[in-house]
């Protein structure tokens, strides 16, 4: 595989994480704070109806989750490709 092959698969993967992580966030953040908002308030965390709590602070603690899984995620990739240094 020469290194542009090599770059081109690469980026491939590391897009196609994006997506996937992005998709999990939308879901979470969109999904859980405001479509499915009205079935998740039967059910409480600390006090708060479930659907107000992922549209004020569960999306953003999925969030910061989701940058440590694409920090696991492109170490995994940069070992495969050879581009850990």
């Amino acid at each position: 595989m020469t290194d542009k092959e090599k770059a081109k698969a690469y980026w491939k993967e590391n897009i196609r994480y994006v997506l996937m992580l992005m998709f999990i966030w939308f879901i979470v953040s969109f999904g859980a704070g405001i479509l499915f908002k009205d079935s998740l308030n039967a059910f409480k965390i600390g006090g708060f109806k479930l659907g107000f709590w992922f549209a004020q602070q569960g999306s953003m603690y999925v969030f910061v989750i989701l940058i440590f899984i694409y920090v696991r995620l492109m170490n995994k990739l940069d070992k495969k490709y050879g581009y850990d240094a």
